[in-house]
C-alpha cells in the first residue's frame, strides 16, 4: 500500500477539529480538496474513517485506531521541527565540548562564561577528557568539538587550530625554598620527588621527549589524572612539578610555593581546537567556534 503521507496529515486536522472547514482553515487550504483528499484515504485503505454528519464529522473506530497512530507520528514531527528550529537560532540549543584539565582552566572557562552571559538560552555540556579522549569522541560524532592541549596529532577530516599560547614552569613547595635562586639543570631535577599527569596524556609524552632529548628518563614518583591535582600535591610538598604559569602565578605570589628556576628551556605549548570539517555544527556550536577562532588575531595583537 502506497498511500500518498499528505493525507495523513490531512487526516490528523479533520480528526482533530472534527470539521472539514476547520481543517481546511487551519491548513491554508480549501474545504473541496479536504473532502476529496479524505474521499481518496478512505478509497486507498479500503477503510471507511468518518461518519459524515450536519455538524462535522466523528471518528469510525477504524479512525480512532488511525487517529491514535497518526497523531503520535504527527507529534513527534512537531516536537523535531521545534528542535530544529531552536538549533538553528542561537536563543536556544546545546553545544557538547570535550576540554582537558588544563585548556579548561586557562583557556575555555574564560571563553564559555562570556558566551553563556549573552547567550543564557545555550545550553552547555562539558565532558572532562585527556586530550586523547577528546580527540577519539570528536571523531565519533559524540561532541562538536575538543579544546585540548598539544601536542595533539590529529588525521583528515579532524583539523586542529592553536587558539592561545601558554608556558610551564617548575615549581615546589616552601620546602624547595633554598633552590629557588638556584638554577636547576633536568638531571638534578631528577634528584627530587617529582609530579606529572598520567602516561595515557599528551603531558606526559611532551615531557618524555624533553627528558629524552636530555639524555634523561622521565620517572615521576607521584602520577596524577588531571592538572587540577597538581598543586595541591606540591603545596603540600610531594614533590616539584610543571605547571601552567597561569594556573601558578596566584600560589607563587601567596607564597604558597616557590617557582624554580630550569637551565633547560621548555617549549611552550598552546590551547588548540579539535573538530571534523565534516560533522555538521549547530548555530550556537558554530558561534562559540567562530568566537575561538576569531579571538586568535585580538589576543596576538594585544601581546605585540
Amino acid at each position: 500500500m502506497n498511500v500518498n503521507l499528505e493525507y495523513y496529515r490531512i487526516f490528523y486536522y479533520v480528526a482533530k477539529y472534527q470539521n472539514f472547514t476547520r481543517a481546511a482553515r487551519a491548513m491554508g487550504n480549501s474545504q473541496p480538496n479536504i473532502t476529496r483528499a479524505m474521499n481518496l484515504l478512505e478509497q486507498e485503505i479500503h477503510c471507511t474513517l468518518f461518519i459524515r454528519t450536519n455538524r462535522g464529522v466523528r471518528l469510525t473506530p477504524e479512525g480512532e485506531k488511525l487517529y491514535i497512530r497518526v497523531s503520535a507520528a504527527m507529534e513527534q514531527l512537531q516536537t523535531a521541527e521545534e528542535e530544529l528550529h531552536e538549533s538553528s537560532g542561537l536563543e536556544h540549543g546545546t553545544i557538547s565540548i570535550g576540554a582537558s584539565e588544563t585548556a579548561l582552566n586557562i583557556y575555555l572557562l574564560e571563553k564559555l562564561r562570556t558566551f553563556h552571559m549573552e547567550y543564557p538560552g545555550i545550553r552547555l555540556k562539558i565532558y572532562n577528557h585527556s586530550t586523547p579522549q577528546a580527540v577519539q569522541a570528536v571523531k565519533n560524532g559524540e561532541i562538536d568539538f575538543a579544546v585540548v592541549t598539544t601536542p595533539t596529532d590529529v588525521e583528515t577530516p579532524l583539523k586542529k587550530v592553536d587558539l592561545y599560547s601558554f608556558q610551564e614552569i617548575l615549581v615546589g613547595g616552601k620546602t624547595f625554598m633554598a633552590l629557588g635562586s638556584q638554577e636547576l639543570s633536568l638531571a638534578e631535577v631528577q634528584n627530587y620527588p617529582f609530579i606529572c599527569l598520567g602516561r595515557e596524556t599528551q603531558t606526559w609524552k611532551f615531557y618524555q621527549q624533553i627528558f629524552e632529548r636530555h639524555g634523561l628518563e622521565l620517572m615521576p614518583d607521584t602520577e596524577v589524572a588531571t592538572t587540577d591535582q597538581i598543586l595541591p600535591l606540591v603545596k603540600n610538598e610531594l614533590g616539584m612539578a610543571f605547571l601552567p604559569e597561569a594556573m601558578a602565578r596566584e600560589a607563587i605570589e601567596k607564597g604558597e610555593i616557590i617557582e624554580l628556576s630550569l637551565r633547560e628551556s621548555v617549549p611552550q605549548r598552546s590551547v588548540c581546537m579539535v573538530y571534523d570539517r565534516q560533522h555538521p555544527l549547530s548555530a550556537a556550536a558554530k558561534e562559540l567556534k567562530s568566537r575561538m577562532q576569531q579571538s586568535i588575531s585580538t589576543e596576538a595583537g594585544n601581546e605585540l
